[in-house]
């Protein structure tokens, strides 16, 4: 995004937010957030999107916009590494994998430095890899992970790992493919053993990734899923790993993806946090999910998995919120003419719900 661009994105996120104060009313605190929500899909980003909150372990609001209802089911682009990371973690749990298993470990072949990446660096972008195929390259879409590692493999590193955070998706999926030896499963199995069905989330799947019906999997970003599965998730999440009363993943686990697994490496070159939270720390990651803001003593207090298309799950750590918009941004519609980007927009809802909360007295 140019200088000017994003000097056009900011003025326009802080109008957002000033309209959306401005349309508050008492009889309903949440006016804003609907009423955010619904410009975005009047303008035509989205043909449609929905909203889940949940407050206290109280469900304060469930919203429905455009052309989306209860079953809606999108592809939810990178709020899908949080899924990945959770599958993985479950398979650290069992003791078949560890965080700090090298990449040569599972994969002899890989002598070169990328080899000699950790999982943890593979699932927190630190481990030197390029983010994304090369343009003229196999795009990423796969017919399997062992298909995708075995067009990685050739690729220079980018940097040693653990110097330099990178946003991507390749090294995720060199993860998934280690995940799969240590377990003798498939990609997809493994989802919907370890996370998908223990938590009733019957309608998300990691495949195909395209509506034509056949690539897969694709960690970093080829999830589909629904508001209700989705919140699932989160649910689980929100209490250290357990969901209905059953313990999907350990307090361990659940610690460790939202630890600071960036460590030393540079950030510097990595814009998101500034401009969609104006935040700037270096612990700006975990496994999988974002550390979008931290408390004095570095623990996270904001956690997100955002996307490029606009699905959005966060856990609100201090306020005991957690909630996920759903929608997928219209590539072809008003959002290019407009310079809409929902990677930048959707945090914004978050904060738009921190004051309703506090305007409905529902705060502890």
């Amino acid at each position: 995004m140019s200088a000017r661009l994003l000097t056009v994105w900011i003025c326009t996120i802080a109008s957002y937010a000033a309209q959306a104060q401005v349309h508050s009313v008492a009889q309903n605190p949440f006016e804003p957030v609907d009423w955010q929500i619904q410009q975005w899909v009047d303008k035509g980003y989205y043909s449609g999107a929905s909203l889940l909150l949940v407050k206290d372990n109280e469900l304060v609001l469930e919203r429905y916009f455009g052309n989306y209802t209860s079953e809606t089911s999108v592809f939810i682009a990178s709020a899908g590494k949080w899924l990945a990371a959770a599958t993985i973690a479950a398979v650290v749990d069992e003791g078949k994998l560890s965080w700090d298993d090298k990449v040569v470990k599972w994969l002899p072949g890989w002598t070169d430095v990328k080899g000699q990446a950790t999982l943890r660096q593979l699932l927190s972008h630190t481990a030197g890899y390029p983010d994304y195929q090369p343009e003229g390259r196999h795009p990423d879409d796969y017919q399997s992970l062992t298909e995708a590692v075995s067009h990685i493999k050739p690729l220079p590193a980018d940097a040693t790992p653990g110097l330099q955070f990178r946003y991507g998706g390749l090294a995720m999926q060199v993860a998934g493919r280690m995940a799969e030896l240590a377990s003798g499963k498939e990609w997809e199995d493994l989802f919907q053993a370890k996370i998908a069905r223990p938590l009733g989330m019957t309608a998300t799947h990691f495949t195909p990734v395209d509506p034509t019906g056949g690539h897969n999997p694709m960690l970093g970003g080829g999830a589909r899923s629904t508001l209700h599965d989705y919140a699932h998730f989160l649910d689980m999440i929100y209490h250290n790993g357990v969901y209905g009363g059953k313990r999907i993943l350990s307090s361990t686990a659940v610690a460790e993806m939202q630890a600071d697994q960036v460590g030393e490496a540079n950030t510097q070159q990595e814009p998101y946090l500034k401009k969609a939270y104006n935040q700037q720390h270096n612990g700006i990651y975990g496994l999988g999910e974002w550390r979008a803001e931290i408390d004095s003593r570095g623990k996270p207090t904001l956690i997100t998995s955002p996307s490029w298309a606009g699905a959005y799950p966060w856990i609100d750590q201090p306020n005991h919120i957690y909630g996920f918009f759903l929608a997928h941004v219209d590539v072809n519609g008003p959002a290019v003419k407009d310079h809409f980007n929902a990677f930048y927009a959707s945090p914004l809802l978050p904060m738009l719900v921190r004051n309703a909360v506090k305007v409905s007295g529902k705060t502890k």
